[in-house]
């Protein structure tokens, strides 16, 4: 789960990470109201969506006046805001945070992932700050300093200071980032965090470091722990068929392609739309219906993928064992009789009562396709799908 950069930087002034003074705002006046709160001087204005690259697609602005954050706001709240991170269709900017202005004398980059390959947590830092990290990655990967942590033992002071010298900081700035980073490992452990990213990590004329942008993304398994959090998320910013598929337990992404499919298990989800492109098709969707899934399911997940226009075809690839053949039948028969599914679709299916299966769908008196495996089952999704 993401949420909007001012909620990530309330949660990391719980754990005393200093952050600077800013309020949200929903009207022009709004921000005008908070900009004479932040003393009338130099404030900035950012657009709140969850996606990066605001800055640079306008979504950033300095106002040195409460009337000049008001224009801005006017221009800002209600516009698509287009980045290298939303796509071609952009987030409508609903929210802004005025802040105050700072003097920056220097931008540094920090981050907090879980790392696959070693199995833990990994802090980055680099002196290249306020840039797209892939593109320092890209092309200096040696100014990108990392430290990995034991989650038995936590991030150890030696380790951040290490990471604070690495970037050229000194002095009272060494210790002033060390606690800095011991404080946001804190944050990131306590709230089941994925990521926790600050860029730009600013270090002010006056020698204090600020997280100046804040960034996180939560494990949805953990959320169950954390309803303050949980209750941060904002709807407006996700895709409307995927916030749907949620309230079904339904596991649901939505793609570019034509193919829509329904699988259950993620493993055999990814083989299925491996297939489908191998077969040169395009998978319009991941969506897991889970081993467990009952008949009420299939027919929610049904009415999700029949409400992405793009799909011309649907492949239905099941391995049968908790949720039997024969219940996965039961559950596309009602639904494409409810639904009126006006699109071809493709059954493969194996394992528990599977004759059973084919015997209901042969019976039903609908038009199903079936195959025995999984590449006849690709050719012909992709071939009804281009025949559309």
């Amino acid at each position: 789960m993401k949420i909007h950069e001012h909620q990530a930087k309330g949660l990391l002034a719980r754990h005393h990470v200093a952050v600077p003074r800013g309020e949200v705002a929903f009207t022009p006046q709004d921000a005008a109201e908070i900009a004479r709160r932040l003393g009338g001087q130099t404030v900035v204005v950012k657009a709140q969506i969850h996606a990066g690259g605001r800055g640079k697609a306008g979504g950033v602005k300095l106002a040195h006046s409460p009337d000049e954050a008001e224009r801005f706001a006017r221009e800002l709240l209600g516009r698509r805001l287009v980045t290298n991170q939303t796509g071609p269709e952009g987030q409508i900017v609903s929210r802004l945070l005025i802040e105050e202005g700072l003097g920056i004398d220097r931008e540094l980059y920090l981050s907090l992932v879980i790392d696959r390959s070693t199995e833990r947590p990994v802090l980055m830092v680099s002196a290249d700050g306020g840039m797209d990290i892939e593109e320092v990655a890209a092309a200096t990967p040696e100014r990108i300093h990392k430290a990995f942590i034991d989650p038995g033992v936590g991030l150890a002071a030696f380790q951040a200071q290490k990471l604070a010298f690495a970037i050229g900081l000194t002095g009272a700035q060494v210790r002033k980032a060390t606690t800095m980073m011991l404080a946001l490992y804190q944050a990131f452990v306590a709230t089941d965090a994925s990521l926790l990213e600050i860029n730009p990590l600013i270090v002010t004329k006056s020698g204090d470091l600020l997280a100046l942008d804040a960034k996180m993304i939560f494990d949805d398994n953990a959320l169950y722990r954390h309803g303050d959090i949980r209750e941060l998320r904002d709807l407006s910013e996700e895709d409307p068929l995927e916030v749907e598929a949620s309230k079904y337990a339904l596991n649901y992404i939505r793609l570019d392609g034509t193919i829509g499919c329904m699988v259950n298990g993620a493993g055999l989800a990814m083989a299925t739309m491996d297939i489908i492109k191998l077969a040169g098709g395009q998978p319009a969707n991941f969506l897991d219906v889970g081993g467990g899934a009952n008949a009420e399911q299939i027919r929610n997940a049904f009415k999700i993928l029949m409400s992405d226009k793009n799909v011309r075809a649907v492949l239905i690839n099941i391995f049968g064992g908790i949720l039997r053949c024969d219940v996965l039948a039961a559950g596309v028969i009602a639904a494409v009789k409810e639904l009126g599914v006006p699109v071809p679709i493709v059954i493969r299916m194996k394992g528990t009562n599977v004759e059973e299966g084919k015997r209901m769908l042969a019976e039903s008196g609908l038009n199903f396709a079936t195959a025995d495996v999984m590449s006849e089952a690709a050719e012909k999704v992709v071939a009804l799908a281009e025949s559309r």
